[in-house]
């Protein structure tokens, strides 16, 4: 067991997910150092309401993470530093190998050069392609259609390697759609531009956009539109502290999903949505998009047995209320929205 409270290095803790997990490690007693190079993260976030170290650079720079690494002592990193815009990815693919690979491969050799030898990856459910199943298992064969889901695959790859020749252990969490905001308000999503749908459709809610779109309404679901596993960003990120916890214990280098076990279509989260924030959320149908599988839920078992992970936020009124509080909070009602 490492003596707390150890210090942890998460990259990336500027943006949604990392902020979140910066938070769930101070308040599990751990004392935290985040690495952002800021292309999308927050700095007022990390210095005003998590009010930790942010030291501006990227994972690119060998120079800056070995200096890091020799000023600091380190129990493990947490790595959540990627570019994640799957359309982006594939117009501009360069971008995304050059940061989403070869960052980490960077980060992973200096690691090595300080012997550092505990990791906690942020993977993706984009590994696995098209789902042959659902809810889909880790033992499910990975795929990537797209080069963000392939860069997210070429990572695990190289930490299996990694912990193969240095004995550097990993915990790589492949999650589905993050989702929500601090239950307290004090951190939410906030990306520019921003593409997840229940943001979209908050900010509908907000007046800041006249409509969200339901691109295909012909799926083989239930009411026709898409399907998808919504999981809570705090219960992402408790699960990232477990799976730290179990690495400072000497856990084996380890895969897990993470999701809900159940999806809400499109029409649903709309739906709840109109619930909750009283506003009528006008909707346009568009023809499908191309990649998108009618259905995306994953089976989180393994993280609840191995790692005693138990999500608190699984109901998606209370994921959308906590996410409405944050946006109108961060942004605000339109002046045209009447409350």
């Amino acid at each position: 067991m490492v003596k707390q409270p150890a210090k942890i290095l998460v990259t990336g803790g500027a943006g949604y997910i990392g902020s979140h997990a910066v938070l769930a490690l101070q308040q599990a007693g751990y004392e935290v150092v985040v690495l952002d190079n800021l292309v999308y993260g927050h700095a007022d976030l990390v210095k005003e309401v998590l009010q930790v170290e942010l030291v501006v650079g990227d994972t690119n720079d060998r120079a800056l993470l070995d200096q890091l690494f020799q000023t600091h002592d380190f129990a493990a990193v947490m790595h959540f530093a990627a570019y994640a815009y799957v359309g982006e990815s594939v117009s501009h693919p360069d971008k995304y190998y050059r940061n989403n690979v070869l960052g980490t491969l960077t980060l992973l050799e200096a690691m090595v050069a300080a012997n550092i030898k505990q990791f906690v990856f942020s993977s993706t459910c984009a590994t696995y392609g098209v789902p042959a199943e659902v809810p889909i298992p880790e033992n499910h064969p990975q795929s990537p259609i797209n080069p963000y889901g392939a860069t997210k695959l070429m990572v695990e790859r190289i930490l299996a390697d990694f912990d193969r020749a240095y004995d550097l252990r990993s915990v790589a969490f492949r999650y589905f759609n993050a989702a929500g905001a601090d239950p307290q308000g004090r951190l939410g999503e906030d990306h520019q531009p921003e593409t997840h749908l229940i943001p979209l459709v908050l900010m509908t809610a907000l007046g800041r956009q006249p409509s969200v779109s339901i691109f295909g309404t012909d799926y083989p679901t239930p009411d026709g539109t898409c399907i998808r596993d919504y999981i809570h960003v705090s219960d992402l990120a408790d699960a990232h502290v477990l799976g730290l916890e179990y690495l400072l214990q000497g856990g084996a280098s380890d895969r897990f999903n993470l999701g809900n076990g159940n999806g809400f279509s499109v029409r649903e989260v709309i739906e709840t949505a109109r619930a909750v924030t009283g506003q009528p959320i006008p909707a346009e149908e568009h023809d499908r998009r191309p990649g998108d599988p009618p259905a995306l839920v994953g089976s989180s078992d393994r993280a609840r047995t191995l790692l005693g992970w138990q999500p608190k936020y699984a109901d998606l009124k209370q994921i959308l209320t906590h996410a409405w509080a944050w946006h109108q909070s961060r942004h605000g009602l339109a002046s045209s929205v009447t409350p």
